[in-house]
Formats: structure tokens, sequence, C-alpha cells
């Protein structure tokens, strides 16, 4: 039936009973994937998509090389739908998860406060925090008119480094597992030179108030969703200060 998908594998490419069945599947409106080992067999051909095993020559009826491969092939497949079927689930669970953000943003507010008259914040992050870094900064400056800048916090000496001073907002994300003791040693950094460090980070990482003036926290989530939630405090941050100054948020 439709929306089901059959798995086809063959060694050849060619028995015919296999290639009955994928015949008959595709009749049905399913779509095939098929197993092969032999680059252009009718298997492969008629198949939605084939995944080729490389297996070489089949010399034995009993060969151990193809069934291994095959075998190697399946678990791949195993890993890789598991994967996504954990993506799914982590993207089902944003909606909530930027509700609870939302229901902190007093708590942003009164952070906010404090920065109305500033005249220079930066941002900084590395991997996928210094693309939400650039995006948290231009949303600052664009309703605010305050001088904002995000810089890749493994860039931070080749010259950001010079521009921190005595109570500078630094604004620092660190969302991401296998960059975070990085881009914790660039908050001590800058907190050394004089800056005040508001950090972002998420509940697993509770040791980053020893680092940071002030911490907000994200709802955990996959690595590549960390956009969708880190955003929200750091638009939140930006509408309250140019709420603040007076301004009108939405010209």
């Amino acid at each position: 039936q439709e929306n089901s998908l059959v798995i086809i594998v063959s060694q050849s490419g060619e028995t015919a009973d296999s290639l009955a069945a994928l015949r008959d599947a595709k009749a049905h409106g399913c779509k095939v994937l098929s197993i092969v080992n032999v680059v252009g067999s009718s298997i492969a051909r008629e198949s939605d998509a084939v995944l080729y095993t490389w297996a070489g020559p089949e010399i034995s009826v009993a060969t151990t090389k193809a069934y291994s491969c095959q075998l190697a092939v399946f678990y791949l497949l195993a890993l890789k739908f598991a994967q996504i079927r954990s993506a799914i689930t982590a993207l089902k669970q944003l909606p909530d998860q930027i509700e609870g953000l939302l229901s902190q943003k007093e708590k942003i507010q009164f952070f906010a406060n404090h920065y109305l008259a500033t005249e220079h914040i930066f941002f900084m992050g590395r991997g996928i925090d210094y693309a939400i870094s650039m995006e948290g900064s231009l949303k600052l400056k664009e309703i605010s008119y305050i001088h904002s800048e995000a810089y890749a916090a493994g860039e931070l000496k080749h010259g950001t480094i010079s521009l921190m001073e005595e109570g500078t907002l630094v604004v620092a994300l660190a969302t991401q597992d296998a960059l975070y003791p990085k881009t914790v040693s660039n908050m001590i950094e800058v907190k050394t030179r004089g800056a005040f460090v508001m950090a972002l980070s998420t509940k697993k990482h509770p040791d980053i108030e020893k680092y940071a003036d002030y911490v907000l926290y994200i709802p955990e989530t996959q690595n590549l969703f960390a956009g969708s939630l880190a955003i929200i405090p750091l638009q939140l941050f930006a509408y309250y200060v140019s709420l603040g100054r007076g301004l009108d948020v939405d010209k």
C-alpha cells in the first residue's frame, strides 16, 4: 500500500522471484529500496532507490562477503532510521519548548532594562552558535539602533579581544556540546578583560554559571535544532531593549 517501503535484497539483482515481488510491490503503490551487489542489474534499475554493497564478483553461491556486506547495509539503515525518528521526535517537541522559553520573558525583560543605555554589545559563538549569534546581533541593531556585532569565538584573538573593556556586554552562546569547552575558554578571556558575560546554554551545562555573570538556559534538544530555541531569548532581549528605549519595535 502507499506510504510503505519494500526492501528487496539480491546479490545478483536478477533473482526472478525477488524481481516479481518488486514489480508487485510497485503495482500496489509501494516505494522499493533494493540492496544489490551487481551494478545496473534488473532489480537495481527498477527500484526507486538502490544501495549497492560493492562486495565484488560472486565466485561461490555460498558467498560470505555478499552476506556480510548485506548485513552491514541493514545495520546502517537501521541506524539511519533511528536517527531520523529521533530527529522527528525532537522536532515535535519544539513548540512546547518554545512556549516554555516565552514564559521566561519577564526575566529577560529585567535583564534587558539594565542595558538600555549601552553603546556596544558583542555576540559570539562557534559553529551553529555563531550563526545564531549573527541573527541575535542583527535583531538587536535592527530594532534598538545599538551597535552590535557577532564574532566567531574562535577568531576572538584576531582583533576582537582588543575591543573588550570594563562593563562591555558579551552574549556568549554555548549550546553545542562538542564546542562547549572552547567557548567557555573564550568567555574566560573576555571576562578577564572586564566584560560582563551573558551566556546561553542548555541545562546539561550548569557549570557555565562559574564562567558567566548571567545565564539563560534553553531546553535540551538535538544540536542541529538549537537555533530554533536559542534565538527566542535573543529576540526577546532585542525586543525589550528596543521597547525600553521608547522605540517603535515594528518599524
